[in-house]
């Protein structure tokens, strides 16, 4: 899909009654063939959402006007977004709680270097040098 100004690649995964995406970011139009390169060379590499239980339903013949109906009444309520955009959603919300802990933990580890500087210029001048 297009997401101005790139073009994204969302891969999904069913496991075990379980969902998980995974968003790839490729910069002009991708071919067919370059995504499925890219999907065989880098597949143990990606990284997925953290998985979502849910039920793979069989798809089933719908009636045209039903389904126009559907997606009329799904265009109207734009509220949560699709199942890969919530899940997307989630990853990004955990990648952000694991920079915030990455990073509170190195402005401890300078606070605490910093104080021992402190202490020893505290030490060397009691000292008289």
């Amino acid at each position: 899909m297009f997401e101005a100004p790139f073009w994204i690649g969302v891969y999904e995964r069913f496991d075990e009654g379980y969902y998980e995406v995974c968003k790839i970011t490729f910069g002009s139009e991708p071919k067919d063939y370059e995504v499925y390169d890219f999907l065989l060379k880098n597949w143990n590499s990606l990284k997925f959402s953290p998985p979502i239980k849910s039920e793979i339903t069989e798809e089933r013949k719908i009636n045209p006007k039903r389904m126009q109906r559907e997606i009329n009444n799904q265009l109207q309520n734009k509220g949560m977004g699709t199942k890969a955009q919530q899940a997307l959603k989630l990853q990004h919300e955990q990648n952000k709680m694991e920079r915030k802990v990455k990073s509170k933990e190195q402005r401890e580890v300078e606070k605490e270097r910093q104080y021992a500087l402190r202490q020893e210029k505290r030490k060397a001048k009691h000292r008289g040098k």
